[in-house]
C-alpha cells in the first residue's frame, strides 16, 4: 500500500507531536518540514534546533520544494491559518489545521471550501480536540437529547491558542495562558507574562485584555520573572448536557478527559490527514465526516471491532 506523504508546516510543540504520531503510523510517511515566516515563528516560538530524528529530513521554506505531498498539517497559530491554508491548497496538497477561533470557523470554512474545490483537493478545518473531538461530542449530545443545555468546561490547563495570541502582543517576551473553569461553561483566563525590558506591564496587560481571545472572559494578567518555571502542557475538558429525548426528561450525559494538549491536538490532526484522502474536494469540519475515515484500515474491520 502506498503511504500517505505528509508535510509538517511549522515545528513547535504541536509540530514535534505530529512528527511522533506520524512515526507511529503504518500508512504515512514524512515528506518534510516547512518552516514558516519569521513573523509566525515569533508568535509560537518554534524550536530553532533540529532534533536527531530529523537528521535526514528535508526542511524547506516553501511546500512546493518538497515535491509530491498528499497532505500538509498546519502546526501554527490560528491567525496564520488563513494564509498558510490557502498556500497549501494552491500548491495541490490537502490541508489539515487546528484553527480554534470559534466565531470565525464558518466564514473561513466557506473561503477554504472555494479554494479547495478550485484546486481539486481537501481541507479539514479545526481538527483538534476543541474545536474537533468536543464538537463531535456536542453534536451527538444534541442527537440524543434534542432539547436541553450543554455546558463545556475547559481546564484547568494551558491553552495553546491563547498562549500564542499573548506571545504576539507588543511588549511580551514570553507568556503562558491558563484556562480556569468557573462552571456552567464560564471561564477565567490567568495570563502569566514576562515583559520585554523596555515595556510597560500596565500597557501590555491592557493590550492582552483587549485582544479578541480574551475580551469575552474575565482575564487576570500577572507579571512573572520566568514563564518556563510555570510551564505545563496539561489540559482537560468536561462536557455536560441535561435534556429531553422525545418527551422523556432528565437525560443526563457527561464526557470528560485530561490530556497533554499538544499531543492530543497533533494526534487528531494526523488522523484527519488520513481522512482528507477519502473526501471529495472541499473544506470540512469534523462533525461532517464519518469517524471511520479517521482510522487506518477498512470499514468492515471497524464494524467487527467497534459496533
Amino acid at each position: 500500500m502506498k503511504k500517505i506523504t505528509v508535510a509538517i508546516v511549522g515545528y513547535g510543540h504541536v509540530g514535534e507531536c505530529v512528527l511522533n504520531s506520524i512515526l507511529e503510523t503504518n500508512d504515512m510517511e514524512l515528506a518534510g518540514i516547512v518552516e514558516v515566516p519569521p513573523v509566525v515563528k515569533s508568535m509560537c516560538q518554534l524550536k530553532p534546533q533540529q532534533p536527531a530524528v530529523l537528521k535526514d529530513t528535508r526542511i524547506v521554506d516553501d511546500i512546493k520544494q518538497l515535491g509530491d505531498v498528499n497532505v500538509a498539517i498546519l502546526c501554527c497559530p490560528s491567525r496564520a491559518v488563513h494564509r498558510l491554508a490557502k498556500t497549501v491548497l494552491e500548491s495541490g496538497a490537502n490541508c489539515v489545521d487546528g484553527f480554534d477561533i470559534h466565531n470565525e470557523i464558518l466564514p473561513l470554512k466557506k473561503k477554504l471550501d472555494d479554494i479547495a474545490k478550485v484546486n481539486g483537493n481537501v481541507s479539514i478545518l479545526s481538527a483538534g480536540w476543541d474545536p474537533g473531538i468536543d464538537s463531535v461530542i456536542r453534536a451527538w449530545y444534541e442527537a440524543m437529547a434534542p432539547k436541553g443545555i450543554t455546558y463545556t468546561n475547559y481546564g484547568p490547563g494551558m491553552s495553546m491558542g491563547h498562549t500564542c495570541a499573548v506571545k504576539a502582543v507588543e511588549g511580551v517576551e514570553d507568556a503562558l495562558s491558563i484556562t480556569v473553569p468557573a462552571g456552567m461553561g464560564i471561564h477565567k483566563r490567568l495570563v502569566y507574562v514576562k515583559t520585554k525590558p523596555d515595556a510597560s506591564f500596565t500597557a501590555v496587560a491592557e493590550r492582552i485584555k483587549g485582544d479578541d481571545y480574551f475580551a469575552h472572559d474575565e482575564t487576570i494578567v500577572k507579571q512573572v520573572e520566568s514563564v518556563a518555571a510555570l510551564l505545563d502542557v496539561g489540559h482537560g475538558v468536561t462536557i455536560d448536557r441535561t435534556g429531553v429525548s422525545g418527551i422523556t426528561n432528565n437525560q443526563s450525559f457527561s464526557f470528560s478527559m485530561r490530556i497533554n494538549n499538544p499531543a492530543l491536538t497533533a494526534q487528531v490532526m494526523v488522523s484527519a490527514a488520513r481522512a482528507t484522502m477519502k473526501q471529495k474536494p472541499g473544506c470540512y469540519t469534523m462533525i461532517e465526516l464519518p469517524v471511520c475515515d479517521f482510522l487506518p484500515g477498512d470499514v468492515d474491520s471497524f464494524i467487527k471491532k467497534l459496533v
